[in-house]
């Protein structure tokens, strides 16, 4: 592969993850609309930025994992453009530096559409700071001395950045309001991205170990990771069935058919263990989140 080539930024970005910025946006715009205030503008502005977040997370990662060691030549997962040379060190802090101010950028034109056409409750310092709070963890997640991926906190930063942040502020930005019905779409959606997390961390728990990366799979033991996988997309989908209770019956029931999916590829999981094969586990895991999404926000739109 070329040095610097549209390729290489192609693979560094990780195609494969950006379901997760796109899934909870759709679900919070589902619900805006059942509450009768879909909005364009502000929807597809919150797309942009999720998407442009997750990028430059994605480009943050691969340059502080190797820095500290976790990508090495053996490494088990797809490959990293920055560690194989792919992308040269000055040019990945222009990349990663282009996609901070395009979120930026992105994060003040949402700001002032709310202000002039939204119904802000805070005056529009909440939207502020959930902003800059993105922006942070974006570095903070890997990067830095005291990074939360490698201190067991890269789980708790997925449900809160891929799911409560995403979902609630996108009906928020189109209703004005919050709901309980929001909240509980949020934390499922963060808990089915989560599983992309921990079959990645269970495939990798033995080099990060010697690395120093402290997952929750490492401190804990493989067997979390075995399960935690299998509890967070069953959770999931029991939120998901909670929503029964304010009269959504079709998303209760559509992300059935997204767990028995997401069962058969934890069973495959748990029968590969351990290695490169597990790649393969990442893969369905991707392809189950978007299938997620899918039935979950058509779910919504059905009631």
């Amino acid at each position: 592969m070329k040095t610097n080539s549209f390729s290489a930024w192609v693979l560094a970005v990780r195609p494969y993850s950006l379901g997760g910025a796109v899934i909870p946006v759709a679900v919070g715009t589902a619900l805006a609309y059942t509450a009768g205030s879909f909005r364009p503008v502000p929807a597809l502005l919150c797309l942009l930025f999720a998407l442009l977040m997750q990028c430059t997370a994605n480009l943050v990662n691969d340059l502080w994992d190797f820095l500290k060691g976790a990508d090495q030549p053996d490494r088990l997962g797809p490959d990293r453009a920055f560690a194989k040379g792919y992308i040269t060190l000055p040019a990945m802090k222009r990349g990663i530096a282009f996609f901070t101010i395009a979120s930026a950028i992105v994060g003040c034109g949402l700001l002032l559409w709310a202000i002039r056409y939204g119904e802000l409750r805070y005056g529009g310092w909440e939207l502020v700071a959930a902003g800059a709070a993105c922006i942070l963890f974006a570095f903070l997640y890997t990067a830095g001395p005291w990074s939360l991926a490698y201190h067991g906190l890269g789980d708790v930063a997925v449900v809160l950045f891929f799911g409560l942040v995403p979902v609630l502020f996108t009906y928020y930005l189109q209703t004005g309001t919050w709901s309980g019905e929001a909240v509980v779409a949020a934390l499922a959606c963060g808990l089915v991205i989560d599983t992309m997390l921990m079959v990645n961390n269970f495939r990798d728990r033995e080099e990060d170990a010697r690395c120093g990366k402290r997952t929750i799979v490492v401190c804990l033991g493989a067997n979390v990771g075995r399960w935690g996988y299998l509890a967070l997309g069953t959770a999931a989908v029991a939120l998901c069935l909670s929503l029964l209770a304010a009269g959504y019956l079709w998303a209760a029931l559509l992300p059935l058919l997204y767990w028995f999916v997401f069962f058969a590829t934890w069973r495959k999981m748990v029968r590969i263990d351990h290695g490169d094969e597990l790649n393969v586990c990442l893969g369905e895991t991707a392809r189950n989140m978007l299938l997620f999404g899918l039935l979950f926000t058509v779910g919504i739109l059905l009631g």
